[in-house]
């Protein structure tokens, strides 16, 4: 199977401990996907407008990262009718590698032709609603925004809050942890689009949380 994987070089490796070996993986020139089977865009998120690089690839599968934007949303915006089968999955840094996957697509025969692609990739995967945020990643960003908070608030050191809430709730990694393997600009960009989808205060992004997404930003 050829495929054809945008990302990071971090995110691209993640990405091929969940592929099987045999995957061949080619170089895509000039946004000419006609040679792969499959066009996984892990940058999508970030690049919402490449939708309009897959509308004509009648027939083909291609997965996008889909967290900080509505697949419906995305696709209504297309400047051509969509002929490619499009899966949104959470492909952020760290989820990629992930015992079960979270997917979501708008039509059930997308569905179906991604389900007989990953049949020899041995994925295990959720289909979830087409939202921003999925699923996942609305909790965990949830509780790195209160435990900006909380240090904010002067209650505890990032060092206790990560230790507290490994030992209390065996989560893998503590929220500031968790914070810098998923990078602050992912979280505070997720947050805000839940916000702004939403309008529940719970997604409302911590004052020191936008501090340090600014400071990354900041070219000094």
């Amino acid at each position: 199977m050829k495929i054809a994987a945008l990302g990071t070089p971090n995110r691209l490796e993640e990405l091929k401990k969940r592929l099987p070996s045999t995957s061949e993986f080619i170089e895509v020139k000039n946004k000419n996907f006609t040679q792969a089977d499959v066009i996984i865009d892990l940058n999508f998120d970030d690049y919402p407008e490449h939708i309009n690089d897959y509308t004509d690839l009648a027939g083909k599968l291609v997965i996008v990262g889909a967290v900080k934007h509505q697949l419906e949303q995305v696709v209504a915006q297309c400047l051509s009718p969509l002929k490619c089968h499009l899966i949104g999955m959470n492909t952020l840094p760290s989820f990629i590698d992930r015992e079960i996957m979270e997917v979501t697509a708008i039509k059930n025969n997308d569905k179906e032709v991604f389900q007989r692609f990953v049949t020899d990739w041995n994925w295990k995967y959720e289909w979830v609603k087409s939202r921003v945020g999925m699923v996942t990643p609305r909790v965990i960003f949830m509780i790195i925004n209160e435990a900006f908070y909380t240090l904010q608030e002067g209650t505890a050191s990032r060092k206790d809050i990560d230790l507290g809430m490994k030992l209390g709730t065996a989560y893998p990694f503590g929220p500031f942890e968790w914070c810098d393997k998923i990078g602050v600009k992912n979280v505070y960009e997720v947050l805000d689009a839940l916000y702004l989808d939403t309008k529940e205060p719970r997604y409302k992004i911590c004052p020191l949380l936008k501090s340090e997404y600014y400071s990354t930003k900041l070219k000094i």
